[in-house]
């Protein structure tokens, strides 16, 4: 725990965030937060004309923003009191959906009281977060990435960055550790997210063959199939097999991420 680590968690947050963006779909490029309500100022290093509807956004310089990073996102999650890794993960987390958000999310998986806030209970029990905990905030704010209407446009840089921000914040949390070998451990985590992804491949591989009615298996079918139920269960299952390509991708990114957070 070390206010030393904003400018690293800052640095790989501004990586992600990248130059203006006009996009007319995303919500947070206007300064009445909805598509199509107030102006399009647009978003520039993760500073977006929904949250700063004052702000010339096309203006905005590196040095700008640093101290509206620190004071409105680093400071509100109480960022020089978490742990080293969990610090990026909640920071970067609050970046994209608002301090009080990410702070839900935080008090979720350390079981504190979910009021959005960084009180002494949320800190105290936040203090001993390591990687489950670093983990399980990126899949909860993953989870709810994908439940926004923007999620088809978005969704692909969204998990890719999600997976990096995880293996970083591991990185920094086990490099914090006295006498871990950080790098081995992050290989570890790589390996065993490309072992669930090729679980997750087959499992969705047969659920697929299996609602295409067996073909290939030698399963038979009924004599006088009810079409209907035929269809029900074949699009289930396809949507079954969908959902499990969808989270074996997920996985491979991860693999990805660690190695590379590894290297």
């Amino acid at each position: 725990m070390t206010s030393t680590n904003f400018s690293e968690c800052l640095s790989i947050t501004l990586a992600s965030e990248g130059g203006l963006s006009l996009e007319r779909t995303d919500p947070g490029n206007w300064t009445g937060g909805r598509i199509g309500k107030g102006t399009l100022k647009g978003t520039k290093y993760g500073i977006s004309a929904a949250a700063f509807p004052s702000l010339d956004i096309r203006k905005l310089t590196i040095d700008d923003v640093k101290p509206i990073y620190k004071a409105r996102y680093w400071d509100e999650i109480g960022g020089d009191t978490l742990p080293s890794g969990f610090d990026l993960a909640t920071f970067d987390y609050a970046v994209n959906s608002g301090p009080a958000r990410a702070l839900r999310g935080v008090q979720a998986v350390i079981g504190a009281p979910a009021d959005g806030k960084s009180g002494p209970l949320t800190r105290a029990k936040a203090a001993t977060a390591g990687t489950r905990e670093i983990k399980a905030l990126c899949a909860r704010r993953l989870s709810f990435m994908r439940s926004l209407a923007i999620w088809n446009t978005y969704g692909k840089g969204w998990n890719s960055r999600v997976a990096k921000i995880e293996a970083k914040a591991v990185a920094m949390y086990l490099r914090a550790q006295p006498g871990v070998d950080a790098k081995a451990a992050l290989a570890d985590e790589a390996s065993k997210a490309e072992k669930t992804a090729g679980t997750l491949q087959k499992a969705g591989a047969a659920i697929a063959v299996s609602a295409s009615g067996g073909a290939g298996t030698g399963a038979a079918l009924p004599a006088e199939p009810n079409l209907l139920v035929l269809g029900v269960v074949m699009v289930v299952g396809l949507v079954a097999a969908g959902m499990l390509v969808v989270k074996a991708a997920r996985e491979k990114e991860r693999a990805e991420a660690y190695r590379a957070a590894g290297r």
